[in-house]
C-alpha cells in the first residue's frame, strides 16, 4: 500500500473515534500499549538524528533513536524508528505527527509492535562505550583523555541529574556532544532562575 495512503487511513481512523466519542480505553493505539517504538518513514535525507530528535522530544522523553543508514555510504535510507521513555508519547507522536510536512516531504509515523533493534547495532553501541582489548591505563578516544564515553556520560549525571548514560548511549558520538551541552546549558538555567526565585522570596 502506498505510504500516503497509509497516513490517510490513520488520519480518518482518529477522526471516526473523535466522532463516534471511543474513549482511549477502547481506542486502536491500544493494540500497541506493550511497544514504546514508533516508526517513521519519509525522513528528508538531509536530516540526522539530533534533528530528528528536535521534532519528536515535544512529545516525549526519547530513548532510543536508530536511524537506519546505507552500510557502503553512511547516509541514511529516509526511515528510522524511535522509542520514548513513557510508552503514551507514541500516540502523541503517532497523533499529531503523522502526514506532517517535515522539510518539504510528508512524514509517516506509525506504531511498531514487535520491534528489536539488530544485534550488530546493539554490538556497535557496546564497542563504542568500551576500552580497545589489550590496553590498560588511559584512554584516548573520540571522548578526551582518561574518558570512554559511557564513563563520561556517568560523570555528567552527578553534575546535571540526567541519566545520559542511557539517554545517550545509541546515539553518534558528535550528537553525545551536543546533548550534553544543551543539558547543561539548561542546568545552567534552571539553577540560575532558582537563584533569582530565592531572591525574591527574600525581599518579601
Amino acid at each position: 500500500m502506498n505510504p500516503l495512503t497509509n497516513v490517510h487511513n490513520t488520519q480518518k481512523l482518529n477522526e471516526r473515534e473523535l466522532d463516534l466519542g471511543i474513549p482511549f480505553s477502547k481506542s486502536w493505539h491500544q493494540e500497541f500499549k506493550d511497544s514504546a517504538y514508533i516508526f517513521v518513514g519519509g525522513i528528508p535525507f538531509g536530516l540526522n538524528e539530533g534533528d530528528i530528535i528536535s521534532v519528536f522530544s515535544q512529545y516525549g522523553e526519547i530513548q532510543d533513536i536508530n536511524l537506519i543508514r546505507d552500510k557502503s555510504t553512511g547516509k541514511i535510507k529516509g526511515f528510522g524508528f524511535i522509542a520514548y521513555q513513557d510508552q503514551r508519547s507514541t500516540v502523541l507522536a503517532v497523533d499529531n505527527l503523522n502526514g506532517a510536512k517535515l522539510g518539504g516531504r510528508t512524514i509517516r509515523v506509525a506504531h511498531v509492535k514487535d520491534y528489536k533493534r539488530p544485534e550488530e547495532d546493539t554490538e556497535a553501541v557496546k564497542q563504542e562505550t568500551q576500552q580497545p582489548p589489550g590496553v590498560s591505563g588511559e584512554s584516548t578516544g573520540r571522548y578526551g583523555h582518561g574518558d570512554d564515553g559511557k564513563s563520561r556520560l556517568k560523570k555528567e549525571k552527578n553534575d546535571l541529574g540526567y541519566d545520559l548514560a542511557e539517554v545517550g548511549v545509541h546515539l553518534p558520538g558528535h550528537l553525545k556532544d551536543k546533548l550534553l551541552r544543551k543539558l547543561k546549558k539548561k542546568s545552567r538555567k534552571e539553577i540560575s532562575g532558582g537563584k533569582r526565585s530565592k531572591e525574591k522570596r527574600e525581599k518579601l
